[in-house]
């Protein structure tokens, strides 16, 4: 086991229910169920095939013989070809009308289908999860002033569950999505070599109607609705680019709100959950390192540079197909899929555990409002009688003062007490202190937090309500 490769992927950060829907026994076991669907539907359409053949088909569905497919791929150097021998073995009775008509992409594309579409279904529980427990988060501090950055300077005041709303809305544009590709997911159906269904008409006589109705069975009975209207040998290679392109959207959000939490541990005002044994650094025993977000940011990284396999697959099929995809997308849709998978287990984990630091958030707010209070301040000694122009000289003279207080000397905002000791302004301290209140400077986040819920979370929540039983682990 530790004397060749494996990837990190598998042994360290996806999920087993992940791992085993990308896993062989699962792709070849779909293969035989694509066998017997088409068998029972030839036989539904007239064809000379016995009900003795398919249960003799579905007895060894799922007992695959590995060990004869693999010797068999070693001869004829064709994995399918190896998979059809293996399974005629075994069900001896059926082996002449197995794989009747197909092509190799039969079995390979439709069931690479149905696996991407189970996969979706997990990644939508989990991507509803997060945005389950982050709009959670959001509302407890709907209305907790926090420091505003732009360019990661101090900026107005927003709250901490703004932020995070602004997350949450990330994550719910990523389910838009999702929930597009997964109406727009069709199998690759019943098409023949290059799409025309030609061995499918000669099979039943030129009727066409047959031909068609064969794919719509196949479809039906493998659990989707319809095929690709079109194909070449393969469904529309585009297909996986739009899959992963969704995949790499959610990367792109939870890289975002990892990026964050990132910069805000640093700032000592939220950090993600800190296990009490934890090791922050092999060194330095002191530190709190945010590991679990640094993890969501490499991964992410790695899948949205991935969809450039897709995208360049896509381009290069040559007219009916050419099978330089084969490889690549054996390594690129399984691995986009774990780690997308990896990825929304650690987001519901630090979603789950974030540790809200409410003294320095309002210790950061308290350096900073008394720069961006001035104007407020200036409107409320213009009313008690002051003068305009000179208030707003005397304040920008002791705003530098006050930023080189903090800057060259390292000592506190002294601005307001500049400014209370000036009578022109005609303000005592204590006059000024109540127009610094922080909630009279985060306008309508709280409200916004609240009517977004209310309007676009909420519903999604109740459509998704049996999804949300889901339990996050960092493994390493």
């Amino acid at each position: 086991m530790h004397q060749t490769y494996e990837t990190p992927l598998n042994s360290r950060y996806a999920s087993d229910e992940m791992k085993r829907l990308f896993s062989d026994d699962t792709r070849f076991k779909l293969w035989r169920k694509l066998w017997i669907a088409l068998a029972e539907a030839q036989k539904e359409l007239g064809l000379d095939i016995s009900d003795e053949q398919i249960e003799e088909m579905k007895k060894y569905s799922d007992d695959i013989n590995y060990d004869v497919a693999k010797q068999k791929e070693k001869e004829l150097r064709h994995d399918v070809m190896a998979h059809i021998h293996a399974f005629g073995e075994q069900a001896k009775k059926a082996r002449p009308i197995i794989h009747l008509g197909a092509t190799s992409c039969f079995v390979t594309d439709n069931a690479d289908i149905i696996i991407m579409y189970e996969a979706m279904k997990l990644i939508r529980k989990k991507l509803v999860s997060c945005i389950k427990v982050l709009s959670e988060f959001a509302l407890k501090y709907k209305d907790l002033p926090t420091l505003g950055f732009t360019h990661f300077q101090p900026a107005q005041l927003t709250t901490v569950g703004k932020r995070a709303m602004l997350w949450v809305q990330d994550l719910m544009m990523d389910l838009q999505f999702l929930e597009y590709v997964m109406d727009h997911t069709y199998l690759r159906g019943v098409k023949g070599t290059t799409g025309t269904q030609a061995s499918f008409m000669a099979l039943f006589d030129g009727d066409e109607e047959k031909v068609k109705k064969l794919d719509q069975l196949v479809c039906q009975k493998m659990g989707f609705k319809k095929s690709f209207p079109l194909t070449s040998q393969t469904y529309p290679r585009k297909f996986d680019y739009l899959v992963l392109s969704m995949l790499a959207s959610i990367a792109q959000s939870a890289y975002k709100f990892a990026n964050d939490i990132r910069l805000l541990q640093h700032l000592k005002e939220i950090e993600e959950p800190f296990e009490k044994t934890q090791v922050g650094s092999s060194a330095m025993a002191y530190k709190r390192n945010p590991m679990r977000c640094e993890r969501i940011c490499a991964l992410a990284r790695y899948i949205m540079v991935n969809i450039q396999n897709p995208l360049f697959t896509a381009s290069v099929q040559w007219l009916e197909r050419t099978l330089d995809d084969s490889a690549n997308r054996r390594i690129a849709i399984p691995e986009a899929f774990l780690a997308t998978d990896a990825i929304l287990n650690l987001y519901h984990n630090v979603a789950s555990g974030l540790v809200v630091y409410e003294n320095m958030i309002k210790r950061h707010i308290e350096k900073e409002l008394p720069f961006m209070a001035t104007e407020n301040i200036l409107m409320e000694a213009v009313k008690r009688g002051g003068d305009r122009q000179d208030l707003h000289e005397r304040i920008r003279r002791y705003s530098m003062q006050a930023a080189q207080n903090v800057k060259e000397f390292g000592k506190e905002n002294n601005l307001i007490e500049l400014i209370s000791n000036d009578p022109s302004f005609g303000l005592s301290r204590e006059e000024i202190e109540t127009i610094l209140d922080p909630k009279k400077f985060v306008g309508r986040a709280p409200s916004q937090v609240k009517e977004y819920y209310e309007e676009y979370v909420k519903p999604i929540l109740e459509k998704y309500k049996d999804d949300l039983d889901f339990k996050s682990e960092v493994n390493l």
